[in-house]
């Protein structure tokens, strides 16, 4: 695993830590080029297919890894182009591929200059990737819709994520020892946590000819509503109900207003325009975000409106298909995604057959689960491709 970056002090991140975007700083973002730009007619094609790569350099364990913009489709079915990372291990690939691991990142931003391609850091941000790469496994790791493409992002829309996630896993095959690979399994923490449970529900309509093994997902997003009324009270529940709102009223179309104060919607827009990567980033954020604690919502409760409450049980995880193992890691001392709100996701799998390994980690907040995880989660992966028995703690 990476060596992390030196941390913020802890008055400073408190605040934007608990969004589960980054345990600490990792630099700033590259200048955003016509890479990511595609026309209509390199738009159309098939999902999963290459539009067209570039080398990145700085990846670890002697890796080769490739920026990619590809093809893939919007929850409509609509064709669109989706950038990200493929990452190559060194050496030679066994008879069937190298195995691949689709890395679901946690919330960056919303706006296009926020992908994670674009960080300075990028390889630190995946977590646990160089013992993949170490191990012989690929990774696949999706910048999600409307990130390094043009926005804006569907933020925690959960069957765009889950697309944009599988079919990253398509076009990793397009380069050398991934030709032959079609198992896979899907890591992520947070957003990215939500990104893998709903790559679980659409994997086998979605993509039949892939394999999924086994979804791990740290700190995972599942009750929606839950998520957009407890947290109120924090800096980073209510960074998380902001941009929630700001993306679903672009892409879904909602009526921004009827939860928003009108004092409060320039604030949200203003914090739409800011990515999530560095200490400044983080200070000016905390900074604009500081009315929100006087002024915000016109309602107790979202869930209890419409296009809201439905909107919010549309992206909000259900259980998978049982055949799926499942790993779930939750801190502690998590006040953005309590540990009781994953343990009831992981008593709905329970019930639905699937077998379930819960990773607690004390004194673990949300910002990192995805780091303190990521060792467990990696030997629990391991297991699935080498058709080991899944664990169950159900």
């Amino acid at each position: 695993m990476p060596a992390r970056p030196k941390c913020l002090a802890a008055p400073l991140r408190a605040a934007m830590i608990a969004l589960g975007i980054l345990g600490c700083t990792i630099g700033g973002l590259q200048a955003q080029s016509a890479f990511y730009r595609a026309s209509s007619a390199e738009i159309s094609g098939s999902p999963g297919s290459l539009i067209r790569e570039e080398i990145r350099t700085g990846a670890p364990a002697g890796a080769t890894a490739h920026r990619v913009l590809y093809r893939s489709t919007d929850p409509d079915g609509k064709p669109i182009a989706v950038s990200g990372i493929v990452i190559v291990p060194r050496g030679s690939p066994p008879p069937a591929g190298w195995p691949i691991v689709a890395w679901a990142h946690p919330t960056t931003g919303l706006v296009s200059r926020c992908a994670p391609s674009l960080a300075i850091f990028l390889f630190q941000q995946i977590a646990g990737s160089r013992a993949l790469l170490e191990r012989g496994y690929a990774i696949a790791a999706t910048d999600y819709p409307g990130l390094g493409t043009p926005g804006p992002h569907p933020y925690l829309v959960g069957d765009s994520e889950a697309r944009a996630v599988i079919d990253s896993v398509r076009v990793a095959r397009s380069f050398p020892g991934l030709e032959n690979s079609s198992r896979f399994a899907v890591w992520g923490h947070s957003q990215g946590g939500q990104a893998a449970l709903f790559t679980g529900m659409i994997a086998k309509s979605y993509a039949p000819e892939l394999q999924l093994l086994g979804i791990a997902a740290a700190a995972p997003a599942t009750d929606l509503a839950t998520l957009m009324t407890d947290d109120l009270n924090t800096s980073g529940g209510r960074n998380l109900t902001a941009m929630t709102a700001w993306s679903w009223a672009r892409f879904y179309g909602a009526p921004i207003d009827s939860i928003i104060a009108p004092a409060a919607i320039p604030i949200v827009d203003q914090l739409a325009e800011q990515c999530i990567e560095g200490m400044f980033d983080i200070f000016i954020r905390e900074k604009i975000s500081g009315p929100l604690e006087k002024v915000f919502l016109t309602v107790g409760n979202p869930a209890t409106i419409e296009p809201w409450r439905s909107l919010l049980a549309r992206n909000t995880p259900r259980a998978l298909p049982s055949e799926l193992p499942v790993f779930l890691a939750q801190g502690t001392k998590d006040d953005l995604v309590r540990p009781d709100v994953t343990r009831a996701y992981m008593g709905e799998l329970c019930h639905a057959g699937s077998h379930v390994k819960m990773l607690m980690m004390p004194r673990v907040s949300h910002g990192f689960a995805g780091y303190r995880g990521a060792d467990a989660a990696i030997t629990w992966i391991v297991d699935r491709f080498l058709q080991r028995p899944a664990p169950n703690d159900c």
